[in-house]
C-alpha cells in the first residue's frame, strides 16, 4: 500500500482535465422552459386504458420513476380530461371503451394532442379488428403520434410525448 502511494505522489494528476459544461445538454431546465413556450404552463396528461394487456400502463408507471422523473421536467397526470393537453391511450379499442375514448377526447380542450401506444394502440396488434374490438386507436379518434412496441419503453414514450408537443409548436 505504501509503495503505491509513493508512485501516486512521484507521478502527480495523470489524468486529462474535465470538458467544459455544454450548456444545450440541460434538459431539465431546457425542456420545461420549451413547454411552457407552447403551452404556456406544464404539460397536463390523460392516460386512457382502452382495453391493454397493461404492458403499455407498467411501462408509462415507470416515467414517474427517478430515473425518468417527468414531474420534473414539467410533465404530469391528471384525473380530468378537462385538464389534460394531451391524451395518451394503451391497447386496442375494445367496442365497451369507444365511446368512453370518444367522450374522453371530446372533452379535452382544444389543441388536442393524441398519442396511441403500443403495437396495439398503433395497429390493433394481436387483437386487430373483430366483434369485441374496433382495433387501432385512430380507428375511434383521429391521433397525432404513435409509439409502437410491444410494450414500448419509458424512453420511447417520453420521446413520442415530445413529438406531439413540438409537432403542435409547429403547428402555432
Amino acid at each position: 500500500m505504501l509503495k503505491t502511494l509513493r508512485t501516486i505522489a512521484s507521478l502527480g494528476i495523470v489524468s486529462e482535465p474535465p470538458p467544459d459544461p455544454n450548456e444545450s445538454l440541460r434538459v431539465s431546465t431546457a425542456l420545461p422552459a420549451k413547454i411552457r413556450e407552447v403551452l404556456g404552463r406544464s404539460l397536463c396528461i390523460r392516460q386512457v386504458d382502452a382495453g391493454s394487456c397493461n404492458g403499455c400502463e407498467l411501462e408509462i408507471h415507470a416515467l414517474n420513476n427517478p430515473l425518468y422523473n417527468i414531474e420534473g421536467l414539467g410533465m404530469r397526470f391528471v384525473a380530468s380530461p378537462r385538464h389534460a393537453d394531451l391524451l395518451l391511450v394503451t391497447g386496442p379499442v375494445s367496442r365497451h371503451m369507444a365511446l368512453a375514448l370518444r367522450r374522453t377526447y371530446e372533452a379535452m380542450p382544444d389543441p388536442k394532442r393524441v398519442v396511441a401506444l403500443g403495437d396495439c394502440g398503433c395497429d390493433g396488434g394481436i387483437f386487430g379488428e373483430n366483434y369485441a374490438s374496433c382495433g387501432r386507436v385512430a380507428n375511434v379518434i383521429p391521433v397525432d403520434v404513435i409509439v409502437p412496441g410491444c410494450p414500448p419503453s419509458p424512453l420511447r414514450i417520453l420521446q413520442g410525448i415530445l413529438t406531439a408537443v413540438s409537432s403542435a409548436a409547429s403547428r402555432a
